[in-house]
């Protein structure tokens, strides 16, 4: 495992590459929008998406995907802005948090959007969640999924002509530079980096007892007569996490000081209380943490140094949420030592090596890392 010089993403990573330099994938795109990027241009580019998009509506101009978090609220506020009728959308987490259920409810009384709360079969959830997590290690799929092929079938049924998501990732975290510069959301992205492991819902039939009927919900239409366009608000907008929470938190977004789920922001991923479990196994295949993506995000931002982030990595460890295991466990009518065996199953024996029965991460960025519980 190598480090990026700058933050403190390893290769590892999916997305990140490291330049000659030593410089990650990560910081690059942190580059292009500081420096590359003419944001004012790409807001003139949005305003004209938005021109088409209300041409072309007979009702709704845009779905808005949602689940109360910050980032949901800053994607409403600046749709009704530029004076769009928003619907929309949320795809409901069978483990939604109090908080989560609290800011969802607060942000429709408060930004005045109708909504659709669109649930999955309880029975095909369990058996999709089991099947992607013992093929895939990736949790979050079924999630990931479901989110994106509702929101685009509902935008085709209903002909709404625009659909906005929030940052991208690739941009954000890294990723290939046309990925990083890319303004879509596109039935490739969805495949190659929407947490898909490059799969469709059809290639889950028959996985787990998956039945097409089943997996339907899950499809992504290919064949329409309305195609939306999808896009990342983040593309056309400066994304600034921060900046983002000062704003949300104005018009009454809610989070707990020092009572995150998982890394080490406080007001992200609160919402449900199964992505602490979607980023752990992150450890057992690449060596690193949701606190790794957010410590190195306020290093490119300038709040805080490397040396600084590294220390604070080592006071967090590594995070095992006991307490998000047992309540998907509960849910899914698994044991415990499912769960950990299915997430040893998925340990990249290349970075990993056992020493007195113990496993350690090879050329970890700190040496003397409490190994006992990885």
């Amino acid at each position: 495992m190598k480090y990026c010089i700058n933050c403190i993403l390893p290769d590892t990573r999916p997305g990140i590459k490291l330049n000659e330099e030593g410089i990650c994938s990560g910081c690059e795109g942190h580059k292009k929008k500081s420096f590359s990027i003419d944001w004012l241009a790409r807001k003139k580019e949005l305003e004209k998406i938005i021109d088409i998009a209300k041409k072309k509506s007979s009702g709704y101009d845009c779905i808005v995907p949602v689940s109360g978090g910050k980032d949901s609220w800053f994607q409403i506020i600046k749709a009704k802005e530029f004076g769009l009728k928003v619907l929309a959308i949320t795809w409901k987490t069978p483990a939604r948090t109090k908080i989560g259920y609290q800011n969802l409810n607060n942000m429709l009384d408060i930004l005045k959007v109708d909504h659709i709360d669109y649930s999955f079969s309880k029975e095909t959830e369990k058996k999709f969640l089991v099947a992607a997590f013992e093929t895939t290690g990736v949790l979050g799929l079924p999630m990931h999924l479901g989110i994106f092929s509702m929101c685009t079938r509902m935008a085709i049924q209903l002909k709404i002509p625009l659909v906005i998501w929030g940052e991208n990732s690739q941009l954000e975290y890294g990723g290939e530079d046309e990925e990083q510069l890319a303004t879509d959301l596109d039935d490739y992205w969805i495949s190659h980096h929407g947490c898909m492991e490059g799969k469709r819902a059809e290639d889950w039939i028959g996985v787990n007892g998956l039945t097409e009927k089943e997996m339907v919900p899950y499809m992504i239409p290919t064949k329409r007569d309305f195609t939306p366009k999808s896009i990342f608000l983040g593309s056309f907008i400066k994304w600034n996490s921060f900046d983002i929470l000062k704003e949300v938190s104005s018009y009454g977004f809610k989070y707990i000081e020092n009572e995150g789920k998982v890394g080490h922001w406080d007001f992200a991923d609160i919402d449900c209380n199964f992505i602490s479990l979607h980023h752990f196994p992150k450890w057992h295949k690449f060596g690193m943490t949701r606190t790794f993506d957010n410590l190195s995000i306020q290093i490119r931002y300038g709040i805080i140094k490397r040396d600084e982030a590294i220390e604070i990595l080592r006071k967090k460890g590594h995070q095992i949420p006991n307490e998000d295991i047992k309540i998907f466990c509960k849910f899914v009518e698994r044991q415990e030592d499912w769960f950990w065996n299915t997430c040893e199953k998925f340990r990249n024996k290349n970075i990993w090596f056992k020493e007195n029965n113990i496993w350690k991460l090879r050329n970890f960025i700190i040496e003397d890392w409490n190994w006992i519980e990885s």
